[in-house]
């Protein structure tokens, strides 16, 4: 083989590898699922105040910020919940979606809730954004914005 033939070959698997359309990382089905699942086994663990199952779905880095402005850590989430300081009596989960890219997803939806807050009892309707990140073999709620509707 000359080098012509050589030069010819190389250009020609250039120009045509380009044609190919490109492999990129494509969520699966079951990797939405998988977001979806913990979306309700969160809401489920928030309406039983069920600090272990609370525990298990949120990362250690959480960043939860409230429709009013306020950032509460892991231990701050945890702690109203489980300790009963706020106490949900209905949540409701509508307009959901979810896009997942890589390890990452993001999930956002309406958050309907009837809440009792130190007693006293209250409603909510809010825009919510969370970030859901893989970690091993399961999904961790590693950040979570609220917006006013």
């Amino acid at each position: 083989m000359t080098r012509r033939h050589m030069a010819v070959a190389g250009a020609f698997v250039l120009t045509t590898s380009s044609l190919l359309p490109a492999r990129r990382p494509v969520s699966q089905p079951s990797d939405e699922a998988a977001v979806n699942q913990a979306v309700e086994t969160l809401r489920k663990a928030m309406l039983a105040g069920d600090r272990a199952q609370l525990e298990a779905l949120v990362a250690d880095q959480l960043s939860y910020g409230h429709s009013g402005g306020a950032v509460e850590t892991k231990a701050q989430f945890i702690d109203v919940i489980a300790s009963r300081k706020t106490v949900y009596k209905t949540i409701t989960l509508s307009d959901a979606t979810v896009t997942v890219a890589g390890t990452n997803a993001i999930a956002r939806h309406t958050f309907a809730a009837e809440f009792e807050s130190e007693g006293k009892p209250g409603t909510a309707r809010i825009g919510v954004l969370q970030v859901w990140q893989k970690q091993g073999t399961s999904r961790k709620l590693l950040a979570r914005q609220a917006f006013k509707t």
